[in-house]
């Protein structure tokens, strides 16, 4: 059963631009054009795409903040924006650089303040803010004003206040800004605790493909507003052609690119080689036939952006970044 509908959702701003000393022309542009998918019950769903994409559009629409210019939305049944009071005791939000906690107030606080406003029955409140507390090792940060916390902090009080009320859905925008790999490994356990315990339907928003490859079976790219791929991340990787980097580190310079089946050389900068290899394939092979060839002191895999995978999926071949990489290994 899907408890987010959006049916050819469409939203139009109207932008004015500056002509000459005086006169402004006004323009429309499309944010979100003919926008159609479904999430079902339970689901994590990465909704990612390119900056300007439409992805906080739809967010903002589907929690009420913005109304549509066209089509039809639901989510848990509501039509979030003529029904926003009834389905904000329904959904979990987390905007990344905006908070909802209160910034002159200690966290604890603001917990407290987020109780009254969901109206949480003082039981459920203290096992659902134990439970943060312990899984996101929020204890020592309780007493601390918002101000005072860092960003990777903050963003793990703001998940916190989210799930306080027991939300049927929760929207998370770039959940892992700031934190450190540690943090970012907690964090993604207990939203995969959170799905599979309570059945938390999460729409994800992310530039960290490790997230969606944690957390996500489904992913949704979105570019100029509209739907372009949805499916598994495999599948994505597979359609956009995209490929991971992997980082060598020789004891000494060698005279040639590294010469290793199914990777090639996309740049060279004294013993560093950098070597662009699919997405789909396992870097084992790569770094058994690199260690039993070259003298190897580190090595590290780059996983693609974002950016990269989309371009390539509509652009026909390589990104510009990449083309400029194999020209410093074609002079090297």
């Amino acid at each position: 059963m899907a408890i987010i509908e959006v049916e050819d959702v469409a939203r139009t701003f109207t932008v004015r631009r500056k002509v000459g000393r005086l006169k402004r022309e006004r323009s429309e542009v499309r944010a979100v054009d003919g926008l159609s998918f479904e999430v079902a019950a339970g689901e994590m769903v990465g909704y990612i795409g390119p900056n300007g994409a439409g992805k906080s559009t739809t967010i903002k629409m589907l929690t009420g903040i913005l109304v549509p210019s066209e089509g039809r939305l639901r989510v848990a049944g509501a039509d979030p924006s003529r029904e926003r009071v009834r389905l904000a005791r329904r959904i979990g939000v987390v905007f990344g650089q905006r908070t909802t906690l209160w910034w002159d107030l200690p966290l604890r606080d603001s917990y407290e303040l987020a109780r009254r406003i969901y109206r949480i029955e003082d039981a459920r409140y203290r096992r659902n803010l134990d439970r943060c507390i312990d899984l996101l090792e929020l204890g020592p940060l309780l007493d601390v004003p918002v101000r005072q916390l860092s960003l990777g902090q903050r963003m793990r009080g703001d998940i916190a206040a989210a799930l306080l009320h027991d939300p049927e859905v929760l929207y998370l925008d770039e959940p892992t800004i700031g934190l450190d790999v540690v943090s970012k490994n907690r964090v993604r356990e207990f939203l995969a605790e959170i799905n599979a315990e309570s059945g938390t339907t999460v729409l994800l928003t992310t530039h960290d493909l490790t997230d969606i490859e944690r957390l996500c079976s489904r992913v949704m790219v979105i570019d100029h507003g509209r739907v372009v791929y949805d499916g598994g991340l495999e599948g994505l990787h597979n359609v956009g052609g995209s490929e991971r980097t992997l980082v060598v580190d020789l004891a000494a310079p060698e005279p040639d690119p590294i010469s290793i089946p199914g990777a090639r050389v996309v740049r060279m900068e004294g013993p560093r080689q950098w070597l662009a290899f699919p997405a789909t394939d396992s870097a084992a092979p790569l770094v058994a036939a690199i260690a039993a060839r070259y003298p190897l002191v580190d090595l590290s895999v780059k996983e693609p952006a974002i950016e990269d995978v989309i371009a390539r999926m509509y652009g026909g071949g390589t990104t510009e970044g990449e083309r400029s990489l194999e020209g410093s290994v074609a002079g090297a």
